[in-house]
Formats: C-alpha cells, sequence, structure tokens
C-alpha cells in the first residue's frame, strides 16, 4: 500500500506526539483488560494488578522489541489474551499473593525461553520453511480470522454504556464514532487523515458527554454513558504497582512442584501464540511491503516478541505479543514509522505514573471504543482477505484449505487441555497447515 511515513521516517515532532497518542488510544483497551481482568477474578483487593502498570510494561516490551529487530518493524507489544489461563494457573497454584506475582514473572520467562529455543532454531534452519507450511491460502484466511474473531467483542463494546445507559444511547455514541473515523480516513486532508481515530474518539467522547449530562440533569438513566465515579480519589503522580515489587516476598514460597506446574500452563502456550506471532508478522509485511521474516529475520522478531515479553512481564505481570490493534492503525492510517511506535512506548511509560490521564483514558466509554473497534478488526480481517487474492479458489485444494481455517476461527474451535488452551486462531491455523500438506496446495 501508499504509505505516508515509511519504517525508517520520522514525522515531525509534535505530529509524533499526537501520531503516538492515537497508536495508544488503539492499544489501550486490550492491555489495560488483561490485568482487569485476572484481578476480577478473585475476591476485591486479594490480586491487586495495576493497569497502569500493564502499560508500563507494555511499553518496555516494544521498546525491547524494537531494539532486537533492528528498528525495521513497525509493531507495537500488549497484554496478551493467550496467557490469562496461565496467569490464572500460577495464582491459583501459588502458596500467598506474592507467590503468584512471582509466578507469573517465572511463567513470562519460560515463555521467553521457548520463544529463545525457536529462534536459535529457525537462526541455523532459515525461515523459508514458514512459506513453504504456510503459503497464502493458509496465513491469508488466518490473517482474517484474527480480525473476525474480535467481532463479537467489537459489537459487545458498541451496545455499552458504562454508566448502565439504554443501548440505543450507546450505539448512536459508537456509530457517529465510526462515521467520524471512515469520513476522515477516507476524506481527510494531511493530519484529518493521519489521525481519524483521534478526531473519531474525540466526537464520540462529546456526544457521550452530552447524553451523560442531560440524563444526569434529567434523572433520566437510560441516558447516562460516562461513567465519572472512577475519577474519584484519583492522584496526580503515583507509581503504579509493578509486579517485581509485589514478587519480592514470595520467594520462599516457590517449590519444584509448583515451577512444574508454570513450565505446564505458560510453555504450551508460548508455542500456541507462536503461530498468531507468525500470522502478524506476515500482515505487517504485506502493509508494508518488506518481508519481515527475511529482513530483520524471524529469529529476531522472535526474540523481540519473546525477551519484550519477559521484560514486561516484570513490570507488569502480563506477558505480551504483537498487537493487531497497532498494525491496522499502520495500514489505516499509512503511518509506518518506526519512531511513531517508538514514540508511543515511550508515552505508554510516562503517562502510567500519570493517574489523571489514564483516568481520562480509561473513563472513554466502551460504546466510542465500539466504534473504533470495528473499523481496526474489520481492517485485520480485510488484511488477510487481500492475500487470499492471488490463490486460485477454483482449485478444490485451496478451496477445502481456506475454508476449513474461516469456519474452524469463525465458529471458535478452541481445544482446552487443563491450564492450557489453543486458541481458535491456533487450531485454525494447524487445521489449514495440515490440511493443505494433505492436499498437496502448494503444488496446486
Amino acid at each position: 500500500m501508499n504509505l505516508v511515513y515509511n519504517v525508517e521516517d520520522r514525522p515531525k515532532f509534535g505530529q509524533m506526539i499526537v501520531f503516538a497518542l492515537q497508536q495508544v488510544l488503539a492499544i489501550l483497551a486490550a492491555t489495560i483488560a488483561v490485568p482487569m481482568i485476572i484481578s476480577g477474578s478473585y475476591p476485591a483487593g486479594e490480586v491487586a494488578m495495576s493497569p497502569a502498570a500493564a502499560l508500563f510494561g507494555a511499553g518496555i516490551g516494544t521498546l525491547v522489541y524494537v531494539l532486537f529487530t533492528k528498528g525495521k518493524s513497525p509493531v507495537f507489544l500488549g497484554s496478551s489474551f493467550a496467557f490469562l489461563g496461565s496467569m490464572a494457573a500460577a495464582f491459583s497454584g501459588a502458596l500467598s499473593v506474592a507467590g503468584g506475582f512471582l509466578g507469573i514473572i517465572i511463567g513470562a520467562a519460560l515463555a521467553a525461553l521457548a520463544y529463545v529455543v525457536i529462534a536459535i532454531i529457525v537462526k541455523f534452519a532459515g525461515a523459508g520453511w514458514v512459506n513453504k507450511i504456510m503459503p497464502a491460502q493458509v496465513i491469508g484466511p488466518t490473517v482474517a480470522i484474527i480480525g473476525l474473531s474480535l467481532a463479537g467483542n467489537a459489537v459487545g463494546d458498541l451496545q455499552t454504556c458504562d454508566a448502565g445507559g439504554s443501548v440505543y444511547v450507546a450505539l448512536i455514541c459508537g456509530l457517529i464514532t465510526l462515521v467520524v473515523v471512515c469520513l476522515c480516513s477516507v476524506y481527510g486532508k494531511k493530519m484529518g487523515k493521519l489521525i481519524p481515530f483521534i478526531i473519531g474518539i474525540c466526537a464520540g467522547y462529546v456526544v457521550a458527554l452530552i447524553f451523560t449530562l442531560i440524563g444526569n440533569a434529567s434523572g433520566n438513566d437510560a441516558l447516562k454513558v460516562i461513567d465519572f465515579s472512577i475519577f474519584a480519589g484519583i492522584k496526580v503522580f503515583e507509581i503504579p504497582k509493578f509486579s517485581f515489587l509485589q514478587a519480592v516476598h514470595g520467594f520462599t514460597d516457590i517449590n519444584g512442584s509448583y515451577i512444574v506446574s508454570l513450565i505446564a500452563a505458560y510453555v504450551p502456550v508460548a508455542l500456541v501464540v507462536f503461530a498468531e506471532h507468525i500470522a502478524d508478522h506476515k500482515n505487517i509485511s504485506s502493509i508494508i511491503g518488506r518481508d519481515l521474516l527475511e529482513e530483520p529475520g524471524l529469529h529476531r522478531t522472535l526474540l523481540g516478541d519473546g525477551v519484550g515479553s519477559f521484560a514486561g512481564a516484570i513490570f507488569g505481570g502480563c506477558p505480551n505479543t504483537t498487537y493487531g490493534e497497532s498494525i491496522a492503525c499502520v495500514a489505516i492510517t499509512g503511518n509506518a514509522s518506526v519512531a511513531t511506535i517508538v514514540t508511543t512506548a515511550i508515552l505508554c511509560l510516562l503517562i502510567s505514573f500519570f493517574g489523571p490521564f489514564v483516568t481520562f483514558l480509561d473513563s472513554i466509554p466502551a460504546c466510542v471504543m465500539g466504534g473504533v473497534c470495528m473499523s481496526l478488526y474489520g481492517f485485520i480481517a480485510v488484511s488477510g482477505l487481500k492475500m487470499v487474492q492471488k490463490v486460485d479458489l477454483n482449485d478444490n485444494r485451496n478451496l477445502f484449505v481456506v475454508s476449513v481455517i474461516l469456519i474452524a476461527g469463525i465458529g471458535g474451535l478452541a481445544l482446552n487441555f487443563g491450564s492450557v488452551t489453543i486458541t481458535e486462531i491456533a487450531t485454525a491455523l494447524i487445521l489449514g497447515i495440515l490440511f493443505n500438506v494433505m492436499l498437496g496446495g502448494n503444488k496446486g
């Protein structure tokens, strides 16, 4: 595609801050959701994972990734949903909460080690085998599934008012956000075309604010969208509750059997996430017109993802992964500048200490973010479908491979083995690879 800013380009400082803020908005909801889900699974206050710490960890992880990939891959790392079961197992199997925090750090180290081992294998064996077992008829529909599997989240958010308002009010706010994003992206001039998400979110927030103020003044709960209660008691400056600080008293609670349980909970998931790593990098490669599996190389992207994930978990507790939302933001805006990604990471580090800003971002209504995510997730899906354009679907060998992947992924064919979950994306990809080999799709 035609990029406004290529990988090596550096936008002007003021513009880059705005572009970075847009990336923060794109990755924010998912990044802070993981620690909130884990904390919400236990009695109030028992396990207090910090969303601000997760944001800081995502920033650290991304900087590590950029370093390992020599600044050639415009990808942001954020909290991974694939490790939710692993993190829950680490806390439930620990003798204390401090031991649980130490457990999730050790688990992230084990997952990173799995990535390092794969990276070493790739370094010596090369990455050519990836293209052989994952041709366009396999990787294209898999990338599409990444977006389609998130469709339910986007639609669910689109119909949600944080303050309990009507679903129809939520739809109005979300759809206005989506319309503004689309109009800016298609008809916008200069900066307007480059920051459609910021403009769309601002428009949606203003509409939600108007509805909420009218609802508060009239006592009509159906019009209340924004939950202002989250602003109560916020501090201007506050050090996030970093995971390593909560883990320092957990060393006496670690034993051999617990380590074995962590290996079982984390390492298999790391192998599953490897498949999504390939899909994401194939996707961003098609967007920027460069094969990142060749340069800087799959071994470097794996090392960046694995080591960056561990570095992020030390602070935020959550293993990180490459974010499709960030990739979609690059594709829609045409801004593939790695300098923007680095600025986004630094911005995450800074705002994690600034309570009012984190709270303001958290106050953006789910319905507004739902409108944004409809375009983000949809663009991921379309990116995958574009890869399939070059595939001959008149050949039944290719047709069956694509069909199996789409139905398995959209149908939600996830497999659970104890604390290990093979996601619908990984399951679909594995089935696609097997069917492609069985039917001789590459020959077709």
